[in-house]
């Protein structure tokens, strides 16, 4: 069979299919799914992205030493503590790393993960670099977040095949990257309207978030923070 009749025959297959769906508990791997129309479904689930900014001009105008040495240390600190905030990695692209948090608690596991990215960033990874690598450059990051109801399915190829994520929350967690990295975390409301004091307050019980409206996306409320979270 050629590669045209493969193709073809793929999606005769799939668009001939129907679904077979069943609640997940957990976040499931690649070979929980079969390659068919075969999913799981979560009723809501919050989707992580970090990503480091301004990663082209990074790997353009510097060692890739360098460059590697800051894509492995931001991103070992994000992966790091998505798993440590119950989260699950499901996928690293380049610069960014996506999370998924599934738990009763998973819109305040996710933003107490995200200040705490913001704190690691800042206070540890930048730390060591200065202590490696003479220069300015400041390694600064974008964390996007949003929340829905989220499918898992399998795709690819034998032998070559990873999950898509299908539902808003994986796709508008990404988008919320593309904005400004003077405010580390973005948020979407339905996230925000599911925090706990913890995530919403400072010390002196102010609010950490900043209104705005998305005018990439409907002028759809969203919310940015600049605050980060001390741990040791």
């Amino acid at each position: 069979m050629s590669v045209a009749d493969d193709i073809k025959k793929n999606s005769a297959d799939t668009f001939g299919t129907k679904w077979t769906v069943r609640d997940g508990q957990v976040v499931p791997d690649a070979s929980d799914l079969k390659l068919t129309n075969d999913a799981v479904s979560f009723d809501k689930a919050t989707v992580l992205y970090a990503d480091l900014d301004q990663s082209t001009d990074l790997v353009e105008t510097k060692k890739w030493q360098f460059s590697g040495e800051v894509y492995k240390t931001f991103l070992y600190a994000a992966s790091r503590l998505i798993r440590n905030h119950r989260g699950k990695i499901v996928s690293y692209d380049g610069d960014r790393v996506m999370g998924i948090f599934v738990s009763k608690s998973q819109r305040n596991d996710a933003v107490s993960c995200a200040l705490k990215i913001n704190y690691a960033v800042k206070n540890y990874v930048q730390a060591e670099k200065e202590k490696h690598w003479t220069g300015d450059y400041k390694i600064r990051h974008v964390i996007g977040i949003d929340t829905s109801e989220i499918r898992a399915a399998r795709t690819g190829v034998r032998g070559d095949n990873d999950l898509v994520w299908i539902g808003p929350a994986a796709n508008l967690a990404a988008k919320l990257t593309s904005l400004s990295a003077d405010k580390a975390t973005w948020i979407t409301k339905r996230v925000y309207d599911g925090l706990n004091d913890p995530q919403k307050l400072d010390s002196q019980e102010k609010n950490i978030w900043r209104q705005w409206e998305w005018n990439e996306h409907k002028d759809e409320e969203i919310y940015s923070s600049t605050y980060w979270r001390k741990f040791t």
